[in-house]
């Protein structure tokens, strides 16, 4: 049996390299291989923040199987593959075979894919017979999205001017109606303004009617409907702005191409605790796993500490940003390693590292991949995922708001809206179960490297669902107050 392979040849390489192991490599090559094997649909749920060793139990069955399979893998994760576990595999004797491109892959090897080619090999039918493995279900759902989008820069529009000039003068019309449109809006942090259907109608109906269109022009008639969302990002600076289309939910778009052939997925979701009161992590693939596993990390040998005073002032409240300054100068003269502050609020982001740098100079920074070994970086949830596997770790993280999705962005309008229209809970269905993903990833090298995390954001105890916030960070210990030393630094009392 394939399970009782990979079990074996697993072992025999762990035992060869030595060192300290992941405590569940062997159980996951065995569900992996199980549903390579029995072709049904497998999660694995893996703890946030899990040393990044498991992938070579995740290659080992693959190497093992004689079924036709696609690996799809985001490029910064196929460079770690190919430049650290390929190796691996072949000091072991597996000699794996790995294919790119968009090419069919012989049945005999292993393909490797982006979420873009995914997309692209399944619309030619590549994908017949061949079982998919998801490692990175947590970055499906934006993955997909990313890969499905349609961007028209400015220079497409020249290109279609070139293409088509019997009609240049109709869309030179067009877009300057589109500029004047756009910067008449009032401008977000984001810098994006919500394009309606109304506002793209005309230029449709324009370019419906040419016989042939340059790309992207074709992908972008395509993107519309009730399914997609357009906006316009704009350069204030320059004076440009590019159109944006993308799939409000792009798992239901594609939900067959999981349903032809068993998937394995595993990726770092949220906790069986927390997913028991929050939609499936992969219901939007309109699929039901007959295995769902959670192989977590061994239970902490000291909690979290966590300090979150009562009676906070809500984000909205006039007075917040003096909140968030007061707070975090204490909360750094207290800290001698690297302080994260996370907030998306551009405006009240900026500021507050404004704030800081004027009592600790330049210490404070914005956004910065090589940080003060005692710094203070101020960052957006976005920026600090991204970059977090590449930055020392934290020795505390201050969370100035909770990383909720704000409506004024397009995206997050619009799918809200469309919930909204079947009268379901897009608060509980939608925004806090992505807060509580992005919360316990942000989080999950803190709890690696030890120190403590602060949260200003009045919501935590204020709104009912602060409780499933607690529930995310557990196992936590509360920081009652913030009690000076005598060396004046600050040192922390928990209860």
């Amino acid at each position: 049996m394939l399970e009782a392979k990979a079990h074996q040849q697993l072992k025999a390489l762990l035992q060869r390299e030595g060192g300290q192991r992941w405590p569940h490599h062997l159980s996951l090559s065995r569900l992996v291989a199980r549903g390579l094997r029995r072709g049904d649909h497998t999660l694995v749920r893996l703890a946030h923040g899990t040393d990044p060793s498991w992938w070579i139990s995740l290659l080992v069955p693959l190497a093992l199987s004689p079924t036709p399979l696609a690996l799809v893998v985001s490029d910064e994760r196929r460079e770690r593959l190919l430049q650290q576990e390929w190796p691996r595999l072949r000091a072991a004797g597996l000699n794996l075979a790995c294919w790119e491109g968009l090419e069919p892959a012989p049945a005999t090897g292993l393909w490797l894919l982006n979420h873009r080619e995914l997309l692209q090999v399944w619309r030619l039918g590549h994908l017949v017979g061949r079982r998919l493995v998801i490692p990175e279900a947590e970055l499906l759902d934006s993955a997909l999205r990313d890969a499905m989008a349609v961007v028209i820069h400015p220079s497409d529009w020249d290109q279609l001017r070139r293409a088509l000039p019997s009609v240049e003068s109709s869309l030179l019309e067009l877009h300057q109606r589109l500029t004047r449109r756009i910067f008449s809006h009032r401008l977000h942090g984001q810098q994006r303004v919500p394009m309606a259907a109304e506002d793209e109608a005309p230029l449709r109906h324009l370019l419906a009617l040419a016989p042939s269109l340059p790309p992207p022009w074709p992908q972008w008639l395509a993107a519309q409907g009730p399914g997609w969302c357009g906006w316009a990002d704009v350069d204030p600076a320059r004076l440009h702005w590019r159109l944006h289309c993308q799939p409000l939910e792009p798992l239901q778009e594609l939900s067959e191409l999981v349903l032809v052939n068993g998937t394995v997925l595993v990726g770092e979701l949220a906790s069986g605790r927390i997913s028991a009161e929050l939609p499936a992590p992969v219901s939007g693939l309109g699929l039901e796993p007959r295995v769902v596993v959670e192989l977590a990390d061994p239970p902490l040998a000291e909690p979290l500490p966590l300090y979150a005073p009562m009676r906070q002032p809500l984000p909205n409240t006039p007075h917040f940003a003096d909140h968030l300054l007061d707070h975090s100068r204490r909360l750094v003269l207290g800290q001698r390693g690297l302080t994260i502050v996370l907030i998306d609020d551009v405006g009240l982001r900026l500021g507050l590292a404004s704030g800081l740098a004027a009592d600790f100079g330049s210490r404070v920074a914005h956004e910065v991949s090589v940080p003060d070994a005692n710094g203070v970086l101020c960052c957006s949830w976005t920026w600090w995922l991204e970059h977090q596997g590449r930055l020392p770790l934290p020795g505390q993280v201050v969370i100035g708001m909770l990383p909720i999705a704000s409506l004024e962005d397009p995206l997050t309008a619009a799918r809200v809206a469309a919930l909204r229209q079947v009268g379901r809970d897009w608060f509980r269905e939608l925004l806090l179960p992505e807060a509580l993903n992005r919360l316990q990833r942000g989080l999950a090298g803190l709890r690696r490297g030890g120190g403590r995390v602060a949260i200003l954001d009045g919501r935590l105890r204020g709104r009912s669902w602060g409780r499933q916030v607690f529930m995310a960070l557990e196992p936590w210990v509360q920081l009652a107050r913030l009690l000076p030393s005598n060396d004046g630094q600050e040192q922390d009392q928990a209860t």
